[in-house]
């Protein structure tokens, strides 16, 4: 018998006599489940209008007329204009790719760090352990505005739209969740019979790490991934209203509502649609993240 025939994913046989497995139980939750396929299709929708805006509108975002300053909704832009005479909607529309490429590029680095951290710390234990765990603990003692608006500052250039530094920025704020996830998962899997059994036929510690303990610890990771995806959005968004973030030609929520706010009385609505959008989007994310956690949850069955 090799390492290569142990069971790394728990499965039962049911009464009809077919294996069960954690990702097919948690899948038929999901399919039950309506908080899941409301926030799967805003989703679905939302990334649509991130990378094929055309899709939405023919408009051009960058084409204003102060002639339409402050113009109210009409047949020719249905969320009216804002204070330069350009068509809010087809702002709004484009603004999402930029915080959806910043969300999914820092979460992605995040995840990247908070994988390495965690699985080290949790595997290898002992001095690792504690030298890692005390690195993410100073990590999660930065104030994440005041770190944000600092790394993003000197990061950025006077000439770049700001995207790569809001990415680095967040990407470095925040892995330590996923860290922490990450490692608590290894620890509960590296202690399970099969990684054991490996140990015993001789497999080596890559193998064990990268074969059978860490696809058993992603779920939880990816959930926490899910989640800090909508909250990363909203940061860039944060960090470009106060002028931190993205910059110049970028069209971006955040500058929107940034830009909108001085003219709040004046007319309401291009501030009102990048926020409804903003606001949309991350609890989008969050709820399928949290609905996608209640069905990988044992605890909750």
């Amino acid at each position: 018998m090799s390492d290569a025939n142990l069971i790394t994913v728990a499965e039962a046989p049911d009464v009809s006599g077919r294996s069960r497995s954690l990702a097919g139980d948690a899948w038929a939750d999901l399919r039950r489940n309506k908080i899941f396929w409301i926030s799967a299709v805003l989703v679905v929708v939302i990334l649509l209008m991130a990378f094929v805006p055309s899709l939405f509108t023919s408009a051009d975002p960058g084409a204003c007329a102060l002639s339409n300053k402050h113009k109210g909704p009409s047949g020719g832009a249905i969320f009216g204009y804002d204070f330069q005479g350009c068509d809010v909607f087809a702002r709004t529309i484009y603004g999402t790719r930029a915080s959806i490429e910043v969300g999914i590029l820092s979460t992605l680095m995040a995840g990247l760090l908070g994988l390495i951290f965690g699985l080290s710390a949790g595997y290898f234990g002992g001095t690792t352990d504690a030298v890692l765990s005390r690195v993410t603990d100073i990590m999660l003692g930065v104030p994440f505005l005041l770190g944000a608006v600092v790394f993003s500052g000197r990061l950025s250039g006077s000439e770049d739209d700001g995207v790569w530094a809001v990415t680095l920025t967040l990407g470095v704020l925040t892995w330590t969740s996923a860290a922490r996830v990450m490692r608590s998962s290894v620890i509960a899997v590296k202690s399970q019979d099969y990684v054991a059994a490996g140990r015993m036929l001789g497999a080596s510690p890559g193998r064990l790490m990268f074969r059978h303990i860490l696809p058993n610890s992603m779920a939880s990771f990816i959930v926490v991934l899910t989640i800090l995806l909508g909250t990363n959005i909203a940061a860039e968004a944060t960090l470009s209203y106060l002028g931190v973030g993205l910059k110049g030609d970028a069209v971006s929520w955040g500058l929107q509502i940034a830009e909108a706010q001085d003219y709040a009385r004046i007319a309401a609505h291009p501030l009102i649609w990048p926020s409804v959008f903003l606001a949309a989007t991350v609890l989008a994310f969050i709820m399928l993240g949290d609905a996608i956690r209640d069905a990988f949850d044992p605890k909750l069955r």
